[in-house]
Order: structure tokens, then C-alpha cells, then sequence
């Protein structure tokens, strides 16, 4: 089941504090990215945050989620609905992240 445009719109406007949230549509999906890292995505009407280690603490009781088959598993966000929250969890990962890999 692909996403839903207004569940990322949903998401995008929760974050929409931070500056420089980014996305690309991916088969269905779509890519989150903070200042050109990506910080997970949205799967199947869920968002799904990369399982850095400030996001794990922010989260202790987070369920690891698949966000399609075969892939490595991610961070479940339940309180999308808390706006402070969520932007603090990407703000704090963002060190934690790693750079994008450079183009050739």
C-alpha cells in the first residue's frame, strides 16, 4: 500500500518549524530528509525515523518497524500528533545521522 500525499503533507507540516525538511517521492513512498541528511521516511501511512541512538532515547518503547520487505528495520513514530516532540526528535538526531554519500 502506497502513502497517502496528505499524511506526508501532515507530517511535513508538524515539522514545518525546522528549516530546510525536504522529501522525494520513492515507489510510492516518500524520503524525509533535515538538512540534506535523511532522517527516515514515510511507509505505508507510518513514519519511520532511522534507529540513531538519540532517537532511540528519545523513544525507549519504540516498535522496530519494516518500512517495505527485504529493507533494515526503522523507528516507529506513534505521537506524530506532539509537533514539539517531533521536531525535537529530528533536531536531536540530526548529529547522529550520517552525510549524504557523495556523487560521482
Amino acid at each position: 500500500m502506497a502513502s497517502s500525499k496528505e499524511y506526508l503533507d501532515f507530517i511535513l507540516e508538524q515539522l514545518s518549524d525546522l528549516e530546510d525538511i525536504t522529501f522525494r517521492p520513492m515507489m510510492g513512498e516518500y524520503i524525509l530528509y533535515y538538512r540534506g541528511k535523511v532522517i527516515g521516511g514515510i511507509y505505508d501511512d507510518r513514519f519511520l525515523v532511522k534507529p540513531v541512538k538519540s532517537a532511540a532515547a528519545m523513544m525507549p518503547d519504540a516498535r522496530m518497524e519494516l518500512p517495505y520487505d527485504g529493507a533494515k528495520g526503522m523507528l516507529l513514530v506513534e505521537d506524530v500528533d506532539d509537533r514539539e516532540f517531533l521536531q525535537k526528535l529530528v533536531h536531536t538526531m540530526y548529529p547522529d545521522l550520517p552525510s549524504p554519500k557523495k556523487k560521482k
